[in-house]
């Protein structure tokens, strides 16, 4: 059966207003789009906090390296001539292996020429402080290697040892001080070392 002319009419009117409004529903939901690409940069507070953590850590271990104790802050070149029994160069910096630290060393006369502050050589006096947490592990660490002769000496500090051939070790508080005097054709003098720990044992 045919509908009527103003049925078919009214159909076709009914659909075409539902399409007109579903496209107005489309257009008027696209600004919802909007916001959700704008939070797309929502993630960078996270990224940027990462990156300043990030920062933050690298700025502690650049700090944590770099804080090497300056070893010749705490003993003088008097002190160091004295306990060799000669006049001394102005206290270098070298590295110190066996503390993790920074030493400062003295040279007599007859030094051997070129110096090199990194490793011990004879007429010198050598000084080596290492602070913090770490000190206690140093100085442990050194005691217990194979080729230290530990030998306990009293008076100095909270604890200290000689090693049997070379240096004087002592522990204070978060300090560890290692020294060396070694005289020209002479074995290393512990008598000087005491003598030169007691100077500058009061700075640590």
């Amino acid at each position: 059966m045919r509908a009527h002319p103003k049925v078919r009419r009214g159909v076709v009117g009914f659909v075409a207003a539902i399409g007109a409004a579903m496209l107005f529903a489309a257009c008027s939901s696209s600004p919802s789009a909007s916001p959700s690409s704008s939070t797309a940069p929502a993630t960078s507070p996270s990224t940027a906090s990462s990156a300043s953590s990030t920062t933050v850590a690298s700025t502690t271990t650049t700090s944590a390296t770099t804080a090497n104790f300056n070893s010749c802050s705490v003993v003088t070149q008097a002190q160091a001539a004295s306990a060799l029994g000669q006049s001394v160069t102005p206290g270098v910096l070298g590295n110190a292996t066996v503390e993790g630290g920074l030493a400062c060393v003295f040279y007599g006369p007859s030094a051997p020429t070129p110096t090199t502050p990194n490793v011990a050589q004879t007429d010198s006096v050598r000084v080596v402080v290492v602070k913090g947490p770490d000190a206690v592990t140093w100085y442990n660490n050194y005691k217990s290697s194979p080729e230290v002769r530990a030998q306990p000496v009293t008076g100095y500090g909270d604890q200290a040892f000689y090693d049997g051939y070379a240096s004087l070790s002592v522990l204070k508080g978060d300090s560890y001080l290692r020294v060396a005097v070694s005289p020209a054709g002479a074995a290393p003098s512990l008598s000087a070392e005491e003598q030169l720990a007691t100077a500058i044992l009061p700075n640590l």
